[in-house]
């Protein structure tokens, strides 16, 4: 039990009775580590550990004052021996501990790893247990979802190479763990583990299981002679560029200037390393002496990048992945003289490893799917080449992982083949693991998915979330007044967007937004542009009111005089305004994503609901005005409807304790049908039908003032994980279906490496394109997953569906007669103040002004 007296306990939580395992009673992270470091959590303090974003601002000073006031422990023997350089007996690891012998600390460091190590090793032992064993194994299973990010692998902003062989522990940058021979290495920091791997002895033992390619690549960087005897030369260069003159240091004495034991350094002193490669050119190793590198040479590098894109042909979009930047840090960090992989690596040997860590990944995420349950994605997408591509991913709260690839162009509309297909990745994934089966509403692929659901009657088979949102603006675009509204709206961006001058005076006008806002398809695009357009009317009204446009030749024509018309009609602001009415609240469930351990499936149902009702009070309870809407939206939601959907409306406790809350037959039949679709066994059905009752009375654990909390801040999943042990057949059955998705992978699909993969004639390079495809999308996904404490949903960030702009704008920019008015090419048209502006790729103008882009 915890001990009364430490003021921490009245904040935090131990989780399975372990005094190193602490939840945060306000962000409810799990950290491991004592009561010590949750206490530096709640104070935030700087370098130790990420801080609580929830804890009110009074119980931080608390806790800040505690930790700055408190007595330090009074040494032990075996400390004070220690720094009096008497020998004391190592304390037995199943690690080797590198430490300096003056550290006073030493004791306390060793007894910290000791506990880290412990807390690895129990964690590894409890994540791979089967629910059997108790409810230990939900709590081990969500807990790693929680504090992951714990860990602190690698510190934030970290460049310096020695970071891709090594780890932190307990995030102390003064800790690091060699990831071939598993030291720990206290003191010295990244400089000396990058010793350790380079060999160099007399300062720390080298390590005997590091890869001889890394062994040279820290030899290298940190300026060996891999022929002689680890020296480096201390000679005064001149930098070129600045005449900087630099002196180059051996890493000893670089770490012993870091520790402070070099009085002839300032700690505020800027310091550049310069370390000779093996052909005897000096280059610096630290990201921070970029500042010291001139324009030039930083523009050379800019031109040499472009250059090597623009020849080989690669999307400019290459850009925005997280790797670019970590290439070209791993290259300087080697220095001048490294040679880029060859072709022949890059599909060999390469390849071979990248895959294998990808599919080591793999096989961690499938150790959850027992516990958790999954989904399976059937994500439909056409190639250039004209062939129907289906990507398979699997959904899990601790990850998704990309399946395979297959063309399916030659058995898309034969039942028969589907089922064939998607039976063998129901036999790979496992029939007992699968929860949800997702895909989008095409015919085929629905009936095969009710066949695999009748066949199999362990699963449940929906449409996903997108896709059906898709289909009611699809359906609403049709509508006779939405589709006149839309078009007349289509006439005004056309005009804007097809003339310089225009373009340019919206942009003034607007302070640089635009009106087009891109979604992933014209249905989506279509609703957001005109929720944007209404946003700016009085921006547009304005514009065309003004003495540039009254002075224009255009404001003259029949085509410049009929948008202002249009700007300027009552009728069809109103309109416009009826609209997002009703698209506004459809978009909000567009946002809802998965949050990083809040799976969509608990919160989907409640999400349609809330939407239909707004849409019914923002038309005053008019029912002539929304019935014609809301009957489309309620024929596309039937369609999308799930057994799920309602079961897990009713599980999430978040919704079910509201006050609002009301079960209706649909939530009572969905929650019957999955109690008998979920749950084979007729005792556990019994169970959890019998024990449903302590839920629904908040009784037992379920009205602890922790559960009562936690109903709102904890992920439903998680909650019924920590608080249902008493019922473990309930508890088993809302953990699986509360932690399913609704909804497709969110990052962009890349049609190319698809079309690549599936249209190689030699088996032996579609093998190898294969694995290209798999580690492909297995990266995209491990670097979009969000980190549980900072997901802010999908309203900020590049995985925003409604920001990515896949879908062309087209007929809302493009219409070929519009240049064209009464003879006249618009331009050509010359104006009070002269010729119409040209605008360039960079967004200038010839008059000198800047077009700013939204």
């Amino acid at each position: 039990m915890p001990r009364p007296p430490d003021i921490g306990w009245q904040y935090g939580t131990m989780i399975g009775g372990h005094r190193h395992h602490v939840q945060c009673n306000y962000c409810h992270r799990i950290m491991i580590g004592g009561i010590t470091r949750f206490k530096k959590h709640l104070a935030s303090k700087r370098g130790e550990i990420k801080g609580c974003d929830a804890v009110p601002k009074e119980v931080r000073e608390i806790i800040a004052h505690h930790l700055a006031t408190r007595k330090p422990r009074r040494p032990n023997k075996r400390r004070r021996k220690t720094a009096e350089g008497t020998s004391s007996a190592p304390i037995s690891t199943n690690y080797s501990v590198e430490s300096d012998a003056s550290d006073p600390d030493m004791t306390h460091a060793r007894q910290g790893v000791l506990t880290f190590n412990e807390a690895e090793v129990h964690s590894q032992r409890t994540s791979e247990q089967q629910f059997e064993i108790g409810t230990r194994g939900f709590i081990d299973a969500f807990s790693c979802i929680q504090y992951k990010d714990e860990q602190d692998f690698m510190p934030t902003r970290a460049t310096d190479i020695g970071w891709a062989h090594g780890a932190m522990v307990n995030g102390d940058r003064q800790k690091i763990e060699c990831k071939y021979c598993h030291k720990i290495i206290l003191g010295g920091g990244i400089s000396r583990l990058k010793q350790h791997l380079a060999g160099e002895r007399g300062n720390i033992a080298p390590c005997d299981q590091v890869p001889d390619d890394v062994k040279a690549q820290m030899q290298q960087h940190l300026g060996f002679k891999v022929l002689e005897n680890c020296n480096v030369q201390q000679n005064t260069e001149e930098y070129n560029g600045d005449a900087l003159k630099v002196t180059p240091i051996s890493p000893t004495a670089a770490s012993h200037r870091r520790r402070g034991k070099d009085e002839g350094y300032s700690k505020k002193r800027k310091k550049v390393e310069m370390l000779r490669s093996p052909q005897g050119s000096t280059f610096p190793l630290s990201t921070l002496q970029l500042s010291f590198a001139s324009q030039e040479i930083i523009d050379q590098a800019d031109i040499t990048v472009a250059k090597f894109m623009y020849e080989s042909g690669i999307p400019l979009s290459a850009a925005n992945s997280v790797y670019f930047q970590r290439m070209a840090d791993a290259i300087a960090g080697v220095g001048p003289g490294y040679k880029m992989p060859s072709h022949h690596s890059l599909k060999g040997k390469l390849l071979s490893r990248c895959t294998t860590d990808a599919e080591e990944i793999s096989k961690e995420l499938r150790k959850s799917w027992e516990v958790t349950g999954c989904t399976v994605l059937v994500d439909r997408l056409m190639d250039t080449a004209g062939r129907s591509i289906i990507n398979f991913f699997v959904y899990c709260p601790k990850g998704t992982m990309f399946l395979k690839s297959v063309d399916v162009s030659q058995i898309e509309t034969s039942l028969e083949g589907l089922v064939h297909l998607f039976e063998s990745i129901i036999q790979d994934v496992g029939p007992g693991n699968i929860v949800h089966f997702l895909s989008d509403s095409a015919p085929w692929y629905k009936a095969a998915g009710k066949v695999l659901m009748d066949k199999y009657k362990t699963f449940f088979w929906s449409v996903c979330v997108n896709h059906c949102i898709e289909l009611m603006f699809k359906g609403l675009s049709e509508m006779d007044e939405v589709y006149g509204v839309i078009a007349k709206a289509k006439k005004i961006t056309q005009l804007i967007n097809n003339d310089a001058w225009l373009l340019n005076l919206l942009k003034k006008t607007t302070e640089g937004r635009d009106l087009i806002r891109p979604g992933m398809t014209q249905s989506i695009t279509d609703h957001l542009t005109l929720q944007k357009i209404f946003s700016l009317k009085d921006a547009l009204q304005q514009m065309f009111t003004c003495d540039s446009w009254e002075e224009s030749v255009l404001s003259k024509q029949k085509l410049g005089m009929g948008v202002k018309n249009i700007v300027f009609d009552l009728q069809f602001w109103q309109s416009c305004a009826n609209i997002i009415k009703v698209s506004e609240p459809l978009v909000r469930v567009l946002h809802l994503g998965d949050g990083g351990e809040r799976p969509s499936m608990g919160y989907t149902f409640d999400a349609f609901e809330k939407a239909k009702k707004d849409i019914i009070l923002a038309f005053d309870n008019q029912e002539s005005d929304y019935l014609p809407y809301l009957a489309v939206i309620n024929r596309v939601h039937d369609e999308f409807h799930s057994p799920l959907h309602a079961a897990a409306y009713y599980l999430n406790p978040s919704i079910y304790y509201n006050t609002r809350f009301f079960i209706t037959n649909v939530i009572q039949k969905g929650l019957l049908d999955c109690i008998e679709t979920l749950e084979p066994d007729l005792t556990a059905q019994d169970n959890i039908t019998k024990h449903k009752s302590f839920y629904e009375d908040s009784l037992g654990d379920f009205s602890r003032p922790l559960a009562l909390r936690g109903r709102e801040s904890l992920p439903p999943a998680a909650w019924w994980s920590m608080y249902a042990s008493d019922y473990p057949d309930l508890q088993r059955f809302a953990v699986r279906i509360l932690s399913q998705t609704c909804r497709m992978p969110t990052f962009r699909r890349n049609c190319y490496i698809n079309e690549y993969a599936h249209s190689s004639k030699n088996r032996l390079e579609r093998a190898r394109l294969n694995d290209a495809t798999f580690i492909h999308y297995n990266l995209h996904l491990q670097e979009g997953q969000p980190v549980a404490t900072e997901s802010k949903g999908l309203i900020n960030g590049e995985n925003d569906l409604l920001s990515i702009s896949s879908y062309d704008a087209g007929d809302w920019i493009d219409d070929p007669g519009i240049l064209e008015v009464e003879g006249i090419n618009l331009l050509d048209v010359t104006l009070p103040g002269g010729p119409l502006p040209v605008i360039d790729k960079a967004g200038n103008t010839s008059d000198g002004n800047l077009v700013i882009d939204d």
